[in-house]
């Protein structure tokens, strides 16, 4: 169960797999969540992690949020971008200071957002 974040662009990402990337890549389980703004869907990724004492969610809840969010990446056919972001990205959230990766710009962006 150990294997390295896939680059395949076929290839769905799973909740494990990105768990286990944000874990290993920065030690912690970063939060993420979807933003929409105005016509753009955004990725972020927020400085609370599950491992803080003072986290809001369990880990079934995170899991759960996770899952939704990357059914959402799935189905945008985003799950390469979304890797590659993480591969790439340099630094690391911060107090106030989400990582954002835009996902998508289109027209009936509200089919894909529950």
């Amino acid at each position: 169960m150990d294997k390295p974040i896939s680059r395949k662009p076929s290839h769905p990402l799973e909740v494990e797999e990105l768990m286990m990337f944000l874990q290993k890549r920065w030690g912690v389980t970063y939060e993420l969540k979807l933003l929409v703004k105005g016509k753009c869907l955004f990725l972020q990724m927020m400085w609370g992690f599950l491992e803080q004492q003072s986290f809001h969610l369990s880990d079934e809840k995170y899991r759960e949020e996770l899952a939704k969010i990357i059914d959402v990446i799935n189905r945008l056919d985003q799950a390469s971008e979304v890797r590659v972001w993480l591969l790439r990205q340099e630094s690391k959230p911060r107090l106030g200071r989400a990582l954002s990766l835009p996902l998508r710009e289109a027209e009936g962006l509200e089919e894909f957002l529950l």
